[in-house]
């Protein structure tokens, strides 16, 4: 027998002897793939699976950090939806937020984002550059830029001109007043939202193979708005579903615009959010048993929008 033959049965009976249907058959099956694997499951396990069982776990205790935790049961969720005001006023604000800011930030991440991809390659870098940089300025240094804009005074820019115009007959408080805080913060967020969403789409849609839309001018695509809706969606589906999600949790995760530019608490809590009470209980507080069920509560609502968002783009398959 040759050797090229000899190897191929050694082969076969290899096969065979790792072939099975069991868990154990299939694990040394696929070793290799786990075990390329492994490393990303071991760091997702310590820094995501175990603080999330760990936070769940602390939301049904008294823990102050000073003492030892002591069990309640779901006290603090009790607390929370029947006791706590500025919580329920903190999850309206959150979702407003979410609402203008989401759709919003995430349309425009994409508008802009096909725009850039129809214009020549060497123009390419300078709109991208100009859209990114807000999103990975400083929120400090970009709350500076902002607080002079709406600053209570008739220094403030937007004051001044409003003034200068007629239209005002003296300043506006623009962070102090709970009518305006909300808008402020939504079009502060709107301007820094161009952030790896954006970055997201404009790498589908250069990736986009050319040959499809010559195949759709072939079907009757005509019009530019037809390729569009007929060739580059579909084709950017998962850039699409990769940019939701982050415009879901950047949308939840908000505080830190709120806090620099409206302050802490605002003014009747009209610029608080989940993420600011957390931060109140946990890091000012220091009733780390409260603010970890507020955390809960926010895991579980991103993870429902999380879920509706898989839903509406996600491939069934």
């Amino acid at each position: 027998m040759s050797d090229t033959a000899v190897r191929t049965q050694q082969a076969q009976q290899e096969t065979k002897a790792v072939k099975g249907t069991g868990w154990g058959s299939r694990l040394l099956r696929h070793r290799t793939s786990i075990l390329f694997l492994a490393p990303f499951f071991l760091l997702f396990l310590v820094f995501t699976v175990i603080p999330v069982f760990t936070a769940a776990g602390m939301s049904l205790t008294y823990y102050n950090i000073l003492e030892p935790a002591r069990w309640v049961g779901l006290e603090n969720y009790k607390q929370l939806f029947l006791d706590d005001d500025i919580f329920l006023k903190a999850i309206g604000n959150t979702l407003t937020f979410a609402v203008f800011t989401g759709p919003l930030g995430y349309c425009m991440s994409f508008i802009l984002a096909w725009l850039i991809s129809n214009i020549p390659q060497k123009y390419r870098f300078f709109f991208t550059l100009c859209f990114y940089t807000p999103a990975i300025t400083s929120s400090v240094a970009m709350s500076v830029v902002w607080l002079y804009l709406f600053s209570g005074d008739r220094y403030g820019l937007i004051n001044h001109w409003l003034m200068k115009l007629g239209l005002f007959d003296e300043p506006w408080l623009w962070l102090q007043d709970v009518n305006t805080i909300m808008p402020v913060i939504v079009i502060v967020a709107l301007w820094t939202s161009m952030g790896t969403g954006f970055l997201a789409f404009l790498a589908g849609l250069t990736n986009v193979s050319p040959e499809l839309y010559e195949a759709g001018v072939i079907d009757g695509v005509r019009y530019r708005w037809q390729e569009l809706w007929y060739i580059t969606l579909p084709s950017v589906k998962p850039q699409l579903l990769f940019g939701a999600v982050l415009t879901i949790v950047s949308s939840l995760q908000v505080y830190d615009i709120s806090m620099n530019l409206a302050g802490f608490p605002s003014t009747l809590y009209a610029g608080h959010t989940i993420m600011t009470h957390l931060y109140d209980y946990a890091f000012i507080r220091f009733e780390m048993g409260y603010a970890a069920a507020i955390a809960v509560v926010l895991f579980l609502l991103m993870v429902g929008l999380n879920r509706l968002i898989f839903n509406l783009l996600g491939e069934r398959d």
